[in-house]
């Protein structure tokens, strides 16, 4: 038998499942349930059953569920629900349009969309 590689291997967090606290993942995670609280790693996928609220560190963020809190990520691909006062930085972002051209993304109060090389860190009020 094969020994799993980065590549193949998944953290999946299935539908009907809820975690809470800190995640450190070595490969990519899928969320097709619910993950609050602190989450690292390379790649994070948030299918539409999915929610993810808290501070979350990856290289790829792909969002079709619902995020919060605060988000870093190099590159970022949005679609369905951002929750109110979510702040998103990433080097690049999408935001993913239906074929009618219009927007799939709902974007809740205040949120706050940080996009560029190096994105700064929110004032303290």
């Amino acid at each position: 038998m094969d020994k799993p590689t980065e590549v193949n291997r998944l953290t999946v967090v299935e539908e009907g499942t809820e975690f809470h606290g800190s995640m450190t993942s070595t490969c990519a995670v899928i969320v097709k349930g619910r993950i609050s609280g602190e989450l690292s790693g390379p790649a994070l996928t948030v299918t539409p059953s999915g929610s993810v609220s808290g501070k979350i560190t990856v290289a790829t963020l792909a969002s079709q569920g619902e995020i919060a809190g605060e988000l870093e990520a190099e590159h970022a691909h949005l679609a369905g629900k951002v929750a109110d006062k979510t702040v998103v930085r990433a080097r690049t972002l999408e935001v993913k349009l239906t074929s009618e051209g219009r927007m799939t993304v709902t974007f809740g109060h205040e949120t706050q969309l940080e996009v560029g090389d190096e994105p700064k860190p929110p004032e303290r009020k």
